[in-house]
C-alpha cells in the first residue's frame, strides 16, 4: 500500500463522517433523467445509491425517459408535440412511452441487481419496489390544445411508499399513473419526483440532470438567461452553489418560461414548488460529473446548487434592532476570552455588516462581515451560535450567507481569526496563513499577544 495513502484517505474519512452521521434515517428523493441512462451511466449511479442506501438513507428514485421515448417514436416513424413546455400524448406516444418505460424498469432492477466482487455493489441486497403508487389525472384541453393522454399527479399513496422504505426497500416510480378508471396518463419525471417528496416531505429531493445547476451569471442577470444558458457546459461559469427559496422565487419570476429541460426556469420551477410544500433541500446536479451524487450530499460545498426553505425572518441580515440581542448572544463567549469584546457603540456603528438568524424573535446565531476591497479579501469576525442550538448546522448556514454577501461584493477571499475554533473552520475549506498575511489595515488591529489564528478561504 502506499504509505501517502493513509494520510488522504483518514483525514477525508472523517470529514465526511458528519455527513453520514446527518443523514441517516433520512428521506431522499432522487429523480434521476433519462439523459444519464442513455449516456451509459447507470451503473455507477447505482452504485452510488447502493452506498447512500447503506449508509441508513431512505431512498425514493424517480425516473424519466425522455431520449428513450423520442428514440422509440422515431423508430416508429413518429415526431413529438409539445404545447405550454408539455409533452401532447397521443395513443402512439403512449404504446411508446410505455415501452420505453418498461425497458428502463428492467435496466434499473438488473443494475441494483449486480453483486459484482471489488464494487461498492458487492454484498449489497437491496430490494427494488415499484407498482400503483400514483394516481394520475388528465392535462385535458388548455387553451385550445387537446394534451390527450398527458397527465398530472393528482396523490401519491405516501403511506405505502413510506411503509415499503420504512422496511429498508428502495422505491422506483415511474412516471406513469392511472385515474380511478384506470385510464393511464404519462407524466413528467419531475411531477412525480416533486409530488413525491411532498408527499413524503422528504428531507431532500434531488434533481440528477441535464445542467450543472442555477449559472452565477443567470442569477446576476435573468434578463440575459437565454444567452447564459448556453454556457451551461462552460467550466469557467460557476454555478450558484445555495439559492434561498425567496431568491429563487424571485429569479424564476424573472425568466421566461421553459420550452426544454435545459432552460434555467425548467427545474428551477419544481425545485420551488417543492420548498414551498415543505421539502426543506432540493439540489439540482450535473449527471455528467461521476459521483456527483455523493459529493452534493457528503460534502460541504457539494456540486451543484441548493435550494434552501429559509424563512426570510430566520436567515437575515441585521437592524438597529438587533443590537441588544447581539449583544446578549456574544456577551458569554467575550467573558471566556473566545471572542473579543466588542462595545455596544461598535455594535451599533457596525450593525448592517452584521448576519443573524432570529427565530421567534430571539437571535441565536450571528457574524459580522468586514469587507477591505483593496485586498480583494473579507474578515468574517463574531461567528456565535447560542449553546442551545448549536450542532444544528446554523453555523454552516451563517457562514453560507457571508460567502454570498462577500462574492457579491467582488472579493475572491473570506478571512477569519480564531483562538478555539480552528478545526471548525479548516473542515469548511479554510486554510491557515501567517499573519502577515493580512491586509495592512488590518493587520495594524492585529493583537500579537492574543495570537490568534489566522485562516483563509478562496471564494469560487
Amino acid at each position: 500500500m502506499d504509505l501517502v495513502f493513509p494520510h488522504t484517505f483518514v483525514p477525508w474519512f472523517r470529514s465526511v463522517a458528519p455527513h453520514i452521521h446527518a443523514h441517516r434515517g433520512k428521506t431522499f428523493v432522487v429523480a434521476l433523467s433519462g439523459e444519464l441512462i442513455a449516456a451509459g451511466k447507470l451503473e455507477s449511479f447505482v452504485q452510488d445509491l447502493a452506498l447512500m442506501h447503506a449508509m441508513g438513507i431512505k431512498i425514493v428514485l424517480a425516473h424519466g425517459f425522455r431520449p428513450q421515448l423520442e428514440e422509440q417514436l422515431r423508430a416508429k416513424g413518429q415526431t413529438s408535440h409539445f404545447s405550454h413546455g408539455m409533452r401532447i400524448t397521443d395513443p402512439v406516444a403512449l404504446d411508446c412511452a410505455q415501452e420505453a418505460a418498461g425497458q428502463l424498469r428492467y435496466e434499473i432492477e438488473a443494475a441494483f441487481s449486480l453483486g459484482l466482487p471489488n464494487t461498492p455493489m458487492a454484498g449489497a441486497a437491496i430490494s427494488l419496489i415499484s407498482g400503483n403508487f400514483i394516481t394520475a389525472r388528465p392535462v385535458g384541453i388548455v387553451d385550445g390544445v387537446d394534451f390527450m393522454h398527458t397527465g398530472l399527479v393528482r396523490k401519491i399513496d405516501a403511506v405505502a411508499v413510506r411503509r415499503a422504505i420504512d422496511t429498508g426497500a428502495l422505491v422506483m416510480l415511474s412516471p406513469f399513473g392511472f385515474s380511478h378508471t384506470g385510464e393511464a396518463f404519462n407524466l413528467s419525471m419531475e411531477d412525480v419526483a416533486t409530488s413525491a417528496a411532498i408527499a413524503l416531505q422528504a428531507d431532500k429531493l434531488v434533481f440528477v440532470t441535464e445542467v450543472r445547476g442555477i449559472l452565477q451569471s443567470i442569477v446576476a442577470d435573468p434578463a440575459r438567461a437565454v444567452a447564459l444558458e448556453a454556457r451551461q457546459y462552460d467550466p469557467d461559469e460557476e454555478v450558484d452553489q445555495e439559492l434561498a427559496l425567496a431568491d429563487a422565487k424571485r429569479l424564476l419570476a424573472a425568466l421566461p418560461n421553459p420550452t426544454q429541460p435545459t432552460d434555467t426556469a425548467f427545474y428551477l420551477q419544481h425545485a420551488v414548488k417543492a420548498a414551498e410544500g415543505g421539502v426543506e433541500r432540493v439540489h439540482i446536479i450535473p449527471y455528467r460529473v461521476d459521483g456527483a451524487l455523493l459529493m452534493e450530499v457528503f460534502t460541504h460545498d457539494g456540486v451543484g446548487t441548493m435550494i434552501v426553505d429559509e424563512k426570510l425572518e430566520s436567515l437575515r441580515e441585521a437592524t438597529p434592532d438587533d443590537v441588544g440581542g447581539i449583544l446578549q448572544l456574544i456577551e458569554p463567549f467575550e467573558q471566556d476570552g473566545t471572542l473579543v469584546k466588542r462595545s455596544r457603540t461598535e455594535i451599533e456603528r457596525d450593525v448592517a455588516q452584521y448576519t443573524v438568524i432570529e427565530h421567534d424573535g430571539v437571535i441565536f446565531g450571528c457574524a459580522a462581515l468586514y469587507p477591505f476591497p483593496e485586498a480583494g479579501t473579507a474578515e468574517m469576525a463574531a461567528l456565535t451560535i447560542s449553546p442551545s442550538v448549536q450542532g444544528q448546522g446554523d453555523g454552516e448556514r451563517i457562514l453560507k450567507r457571508i460567502e454570498q454577501r462577500a462574492r457579491a461584493m467582488g472579493l475572491s477571499t473570506l478571512f477569519v481569526l480564531t483562538t478555539r475554533t480552528m478545526h471548525w473552520f479548516i473542515k469548511r475549506g479554510f486554510a491557515p496563513v501567517d499573519p502577515n498575511w493580512l491586509p495592512e489595515a488590518r493587520k495594524r488591529s492585529y493583537k500579537w499577544d492574543r495570537r490568534s489564528q489566522v485562516l483563509v478561504k478562496h471564494l469560487k
